[in-house]
């Protein structure tokens, strides 16, 4: 078994690398900048956890293969599982898509209580070491600067002792703000290519009390924008310790107001009134919280011709995706299980990184290209449109109005959704026959 693997960063991605580091290394060490709690809150450097989010059916699926007894925890924490096609009730596109059977697990829960259970089980490996409150200043690079030998590290208040810690695999899982760019380019290498949608997504959140009887005939709602004339959107879902968490956002730039009249307001006048017919008549438990998302941004390492041995970048270093989609937590899972499966396959970490990347970069496109579309729906969109765009969001306007009618159509559209099948499968005969009879 290879001796040591160094992850950097303690979100969600930087647990999944170390759970499946932690079946191929001796040893694993998560290096956080920020203080690690033992009760679940929002780190400083994660203010994105108080806001809603959303887990995907397919990110689920692969979180529990992972971490057996998620599911079970969950349910006794309080959160709500339950069939995504009868527990949603979903405003788009000028009308509500149609409530059926759908077979797939509509996951509600907090961010903060999801991550707090899984890092209870990372921190219960017995091979996984977490060093909180530690900064990683660079690489450890060998004599000829090709391989990286681990991370040179400054951890206490002052921040005045720097030690290295060595490894035989570092895998960058810092995020958005990730220094591999920069690292790189000053060991000699190239910074990789950097696409970005300029979406300027900007929500606001707060919780409220639940009653039992707050919503009838759904378990969360959504309602979304038609774009290009609407752009305001409002989810309502519940969390654990009878909770709502609500997220009222707005994008390019038109983003909710954060006093709790205009903030009522805005949700107000919203095309459809359930969320507002709920929070009008419950008890606010938060303040009111706001992000915002200037845009997404994708780095092309696939792309790079030379690159250091003992080294890769995951989640959202590599792509960070506009939130309102939800696939930040499924893209991640979705590439930790790639690199178990080439751990498996490879006696030696030579030649990784380009098989990594090669591989990656097939997984981020698909959940990269349904973002795009949606997101250059609104002419103000900045970035390079894909081709076929426009063609394809006109066919895509006529699947969101079948799936108020049509649950044959609502499920393909569902699974390719959670990123359980390709968008291309929206493309075929049976479903192309059914949305264009339908129209």
């Amino acid at each position: 078994m290879r001796k040591h693997a160094v992850v950097i960063g303690c979100s969600l991605a930087g647990l999944f690398a170390a759970r499946i580091l932690s079946d191929h290394f001796e040893q694993v060490t998560i290096v956080e900048r920020d203080p690690v709690s033992d009760h679940p809150e929002s780190r400083r450097g994660q203010s994105h956890t108080r806001h809603l989010h959303g887990l995907l059916a397919q990110g689920f699926r692969m979180i529990k293969e992972l971490f057996p007894a998620l599911e079970n925890d969950l349910l006794k924490g309080g959160a709500t599982i339950s069939d995504m096609g009868e527990a949603i009730r979903w405003y788009h596109f000028d009308g509500y898509k149609r409530q059926f059977t759908s077979g797939l697990p509509a996951v509600s829960v907090s961010r903060i209580f999801l991550e707090w259970k899984i890092l209870n089980y990372v921190s219960r490996l017995p091979n996984v070491t977490i060093e909180p409150a530690c900064v990683v200043r660079g690489l450890a690079m060998s004599k000829d600067q090709m391989q990286v030998r681990g991370v040179y590290v400054v951890s206490g208040n002052d921040g005045a002792s720097e030690t290295t810690i060595a490894a035989d695999l570092v895998v960058d899982v810092s995020g958005r703000g990730s220094k591999s760019g920069q690292w790189l380019e000053g060991l000699g290498f190239k910074r990789p290519q950097e696409d970005e949608i300029t979406v300027g997504i900007g929500y606001a959140t707060r919780l409220y009390h639940r009653r039992p009887n707050d919503l009838l005939g759904a378990k969360l709602v959504m309602i979304s924008p038609t774009p290009p004339t609407q752009k305001h959107m409002t989810f309502l879902f519940p969390i654990e310790n009878d909770r709502w968490i609500v997220s009222a956002g707005g994008c390019l730039g038109d983003h909710p107001p954060t006093d709790e009249s205009g903030y009522l307001e805005f949700i107000r006048h919203l095309p459809a009134p359930d969320i507002y017919d709920v929070i009008s008549h419950a008890e606010p438990l938060s303040d009111i919280y706001t992000y915002k998302f200037p845009s997404s941004l994708r780095r092309r390492y696939e792309k790079l011709v030379r690159f250091p041995e003992g080294y890769l970048v995951l989640g959202d270093a590599i792509a960070s995706f506009n939130p309102i989609y939800g696939q930040g937590m499924t893209s991640a899972a979705m590439q930790v299980k790639v690199l178990d499966g080439l751990l498996r396959q490879q006696s030696t970490l030579a030649g990784l990184w380009r098989q990594f990347f090669q591989r990656i970069g097939k997984v981020v496109d698909i959940p990269w290209q349904i973002a795009a579309c949606e997101d250059f729906r609104y002419p103000e969109t900045v970035g390079d449109k894909p081709i076929m765009t426009d063609l394809t969001n006109a066919y895509l306007a006529k699947v969101h109005r079948a799936t108020q009618h049509d649950t044959v159509v609502y499920s393909q559209f569902l699974k390719v959704m959670n990123l359980m099948a390709p968008p291309t499968s929206l493309l075929h005969p049976k479903i192309v026959c059914r949305v264009l009879l339908g129209s």
